[in-house]
């Protein structure tokens, strides 16, 4: 692909020379190489970095500056955590180094665009999307924009993956080593393409959510083929799954949806989605599992199953040992029950982090049974946007649904280890900064840890 670039007289992008040969330089904190992405006026900022393992931590940085002229910086409004932003807490993404700036979904006001930015104007509001792609490559063109090979390059994940996909704001080196929005500035590589003006008549809590967990959760249920009719089973009630069992139940008109997890996220979602079927797999019966309580509720099995857990999270000892002593990057323990709990020749759809090996997986059931194994990928959020933006404007959706904490960016640390341990009835939260309007009306009051 890359010697294909140049051929087709594609002009330079950032991450690649006209060779199509990789020349990304990382930028992920403005203090990099001395302060060289730093903004001359010196202004200071807060952020969040990860520091080491289980190590993230609040720090003054400097602003950053226009460094192509695609850029914008963006004074962030609005920001969240993330539950894949676990996956960095626990230092499992490759590739991450101290001092690293995190956070892949923010928005804001468009503070300053460099001078081939032309679709967006200092003083907008706007939301970004997690992945950075060109727009150029063959790949973008098709509206894949996560497979973009032009904005990343890492040459580790070419070697596991065969192949590279888009650069991701905050979320480490292995992803094109961009600085993430936990913090009151970014900057925006390629702005035309990574950035979406918001309505006024959108606040910033409902906006934000078009940066991932709203355009990740309808790619789930869109790309594993879930239709009218159907009987879809989700593990994991995080935000995404949360999501997923929405759009499922009220969009793509399943007949059933049943929502698996193992705490009071099954009440929460219950609660919040009129018609949604959940287990809390903690109150099973010594004899039962969950793909056998969903064989119970559906004999048969289920037509389609999403994963939207992650492969850190093991169950069993064998594969925390295996876990924890390398010999193996994830667990297949969910996507064989969701092997388990579809009906032949349905559909296991995997849109959670799963990020390299795995043990133990029964791929004789999915071969015999006829199941079709979807990963969904990153979700080519560009793909969904406008249609989504169009929902949540007209009311067709409601992402405060899901919001139940607003934190300050100083807490924003706190909010991590509450986010790791499903403290204080957490999905998801709305990170203001000293830039942040009032709160919306309706929506969460400030929580001081």
């Amino acid at each position: 692909m890359a010697q294909n670039i140049a051929a087709q007289g594609i002009e330079k992008v950032l991450g690649h020379d006209d060779k199509g040969r990789a020349t990304h330089t990382d930028i992920s904190n403005p203090n990099r190489e001395g302060g060289k992405y730093a903004d001359p006026s010196g202004e200071k900022m807060k952020a969040l970095a990860w520091m080491g393992k289980n190590d993230v931590r609040v720090i003054e940085t400097n602003k950053p500056k226009i460094v192509d002229p695609t850029d914008a910086i963006v004074r962030v409004t609005g920001s969240t955590v993330c539950g894949s932003d676990m996956h960095l807490l626990h230092g499992v993404i490759l590739q991450l180094e101290k001092g690293d700036i995190l956070g892949h979904e923010f928005c804001g006001i468009v503070d300053e665009v460099g001078s081939a930015v032309k679709n967006l104007r200092p003083g907008e509001r706007v939301v970004n999307s997690f992945c950075i792609p060109c727009g150029k490559c063959e790949f973008c063109k098709k509206g894949l924009t996560t497979a973009c090979e032009r904005t990343n390059a890492s040459t580790l994940q070419n070697k596991m993956y065969g192949g590279r996909m888009s650069g991701i704001f905050g979320y480490s080196h292995f992803v094109g080593g961009f600085a993430g929005g936990q913090a009151e500035y970014v900057r925006a590589p390629l702005a035309d393409n990574t950035l979406l003006r918001i309505p006024d008549s959108v606040p910033d809590e409902k906006g934000l959510y078009l940066s991932d967990v709203l355009p990740t959760s309808y790619h789930a249920v869109t790309y594993t083929g879930v239709k009218e009719g159907d009987t879809v089973a989700i593990w994991g009630l995080g935000p995404i799954g949360f999501m997923a069992s929405y759009w499922a139940l009220k969009h793509k008109g399943a007949k059933r949806v049943i929502g698996i997890d193992n705490n009071w996220r099954t009440d929460y979602a219950k609660s919040k989605i009129k018609g949604l079927e959940t287990i809390n797999y903690t109150t099973l019966k010594s004899d039962e599992s969950v793909p056998s309580k969903i064989l119970e509720m559906v004999p048969g099995g289920v037509d389609v199953c999403i994963e939207a857990t992650g492969g850190e999270y093991a169950k069993g000892w064998t594969h925390k040992m295996e876990l924890a002593t390398g010999m193996e990057q994830d667990t297949s323990e969910m996507v064989n029950e969701a092997i388990y709990a579809t009906k032949k020749f349905g559909r296991v759809g995997i849109i959670s982090d799963y990020v390299g090996y795995t043990n133990h997986f029964n791929i004789g059931a999915l071969m015999e049974l006829g199941i079709s194994l979807i990963g969904c990928g990153q979700t080519p959020v560009q793909r969904y946007w406008e249609e989504i933006r169009d929902m949540v404007e007209s009311g067709k959706v409601d992402p405060t649904i899901m919001l139940t904490h607003r934190f300050r960016i100083d807490d924003i640390d706190k909010a991590y280890h509450m986010q790791e341990q499903r403290q204080g009835g957490l999905v998801k939260c709305f990170v203001e900064t000293r830039f942040s309007g009032p709160r919306a009306a309706g929506t969460p009051e400030l929580t001081t840890l």
